[in-house]
């Protein structure tokens, strides 16, 4: 085990340059050797480095610390050297130590794995739906291909190469685009103007996701079944077999743990629009997480608007007292400011009208008197607020928002109103085909999409009967496969709905009642 650590680390050397004083030396150094492989250079002596390093740095770099950085790269594994004898003119040269440096093999696998880190890094984050096409006609290309007898290695092996590198990058994609979304929610104070312009054509953007993944993801997930029914197994051997084509020894170790790297790949495939166990598909969490996404966006402008809005900030105003206490030059001010702050001293130095300085000359109070026993003081409401007894100025009239506010609840009455009636004509089909379920108008298609969304999401390997709950709990969806295998269409208002034939039951949750 010590060994194995001590060998680990060895290797892991190779980054050790990235830590150090000289890094930006370093990585300009081994950035040469990086251009120069590129077009064919195999060796590079210290001097041709030099100047390739001030040309493209633009800084000059003395050829001696220049060779003493090659020579610590050369000690950490980033390069090997060899003797540099081939212009040697006399018997002295020869012997003189010169030296030519190449990229290592764990160097060159080091720079390798860090342009692939700093593509990830800035890769855009995007969902993409022109992925979710490929991927389908990629399986759809799968079975003919695996009925053939024998089966074609090399075409099964081109098309499930380009299956898991669209699938990986719809991923990794995916992925970056829900961590940046993350960050433009966080930190949206940043920037308020540009989050603003940017929200409707996000909002967009998501909605349309959001539908293409639900359509795609029924498609996918059928076209996925069908190719394990027809035998995975078989195609997966098929692959492996392509993959060791060329290997000098292909032993059956080396085959079995091709064959294993690509099942664990179609599981992820799977998994990623299959359900498994009673836990939602990836696609379906996805989907979840985009259409959170739309509500934490509103949340944000309404926080925008209200801060906008409202003179009052607490945070703002802890930020503020903060700084201050930060740049207070001494204790002694700290101090000060922490009275005055939390209104820590007396109030006598307060700003207050004649009739009350007379009372208090007439009974002699002192200033050192407690607010128990002393006379009380009337201060302006305004005084604590603004700093000042009554704003300048003519009063402000009191806005009346009774219309606004009547509007809100008309609209929130209409859109209740509009979703029992959608709900109330898909309780109303009872159980029927899913031809027969039109025509839907657009608002009954969109809650019926996200019925059958949430049910397919939970759909098993074998197929076979699929029961769902809706979002709010209240109906229960139940789908069940015809034997015929048909393509049907459900006619809506913005056009037809195609999929596989099934009997569709909608229906209220027992215990549940619904008050219109």
């Amino acid at each position: 085990m010590t060994h194995h650590f001590a060998a680990m680390t060895t290797a892991y050397s190779v980054f050790a340059h990235l830590n150090v004083e000289k890094t930006a030396l370093y990585r300009g150094i081994l950035d040469v050797f990086v251009a120069e492989r590129a077009r064919f250079a195999i060796a590079l002596r210290p001097a041709e480095i030099a100047s390739a390093v001030a040309r493209r740095g633009g800084l000059e770099t003395p050829l001696s610390e220049v060779e003493n950085a090659l020579r610590q790269l050369k000690e950490w594994g980033n390069l090997d050297d060899a003797p540099d004898t081939a212009e040697a003119a006399t018997l002295e040269e020869f012997y003189r130590d010169r030296r030519l440096y190449q990229l290592s093999a764990s160097g060159e696998a080091a720079e390798h794995a860090l342009a692939v880190f700093d593509e990830h890094l800035h890769r855009p984050g995007e969902l993409q739906t022109t992925a979710l096409h490929d991927i389908l006609q990629l399986l759809d290309s799968l079975p003919p291909l695996q009925a053939q007898d024998p089966p074609d290695d090399a075409k099964l092996h081109l098309a499930l190469s380009s299956l898991s590198s669209r699938f990986e990058e719809l991923t990794s994609r995916a992925q970056s685009f829900m961590r940046g979304l993350q960050r433009t929610v966080d930190l949206y104070g940043i920037s308020m103007e540009a989050f603003l312009a940017y929200k409707e054509r996000l909002i967009e953007y998501l909605e349309k996701f959001i539908g293409e993944l639900v359509v795609a993801t029924n498609r996918i997930a059928e076209a996925l079944l069908q190719i394990e029914a027809g035998g995975i197994g078989r195609l997966l051997a098929a692959v492996s077999r392509r993959e060791l084509v060329d290997a000098i020894d292909p032993s059956p170790e080396k085959f079995e743990a091709a064959e294993v790297r690509w099942r664990e790949r179609w599981s992820g495939l799977r998994r990623w629009f299959i359900g498994e166990g009673g836990h939602p598909s990836q696609a379906e969490l996805l989907r979840a997480r985009a259409r959170s996404a739309i509500p934490a966006l509103l949340t944000t402008v309404t926080q925008i608007n209200d801060r906008r809005s409202s003179r009052a900030d607490r945070a703002a105003d802890f930020s503020t007292l903060a700084r201050w206490f930060a740049e207070a030059p001494d204790d002694a001010a700290a101090h000060r400011l922490w009275r005055a702050a939390f209104a820590l001293a007396s109030s006598r130095h307060l700003r207050i009208n004649e009739e009350t300085l007379q009372a208090r000359a007439r009974i002699s109070e002192s200033t050192r008197a407690s607010w128990l026993e002393a006379v009380p003081m009337w201060v302006s409401p305004r005084l604590r607020q603004t700093g000042r007894h009554a704003m300048r100025g003519a009063a402000q009239p009191t806005v009346d928002r009774s219309r606004e506010k009547a509007r809100l609840a008309i609209l929130a009455n209409e859109q209740a109103l509009e979703f029992a009636r959608v709900r109330e004509t898909l309780l109303q089909r009872g159980r029927c085909r899913l031809a027969d379920l039109g025509p839907l108008s657009r608002g009954e298609f969109r809650y019926f999409l996200d019925l059958i969304a949430r049910a397919l999401a939970r759909r098993g390997p074998a197929g076979g009967v699929i029961e769902s709950l809706s979002a709010d709990g209240t109906l229960r969806v139940r789908l069940e496969p015809v034997a015929s295998d048909l393509w049907v269409t459900l006619e809506t208002e913005d056009g037809g709905f195609t999929g596989k034939d099934h009997w569709v039951s909608i229906e209220l949750e027992s215990g549940i009642r619904i008050h219109a």
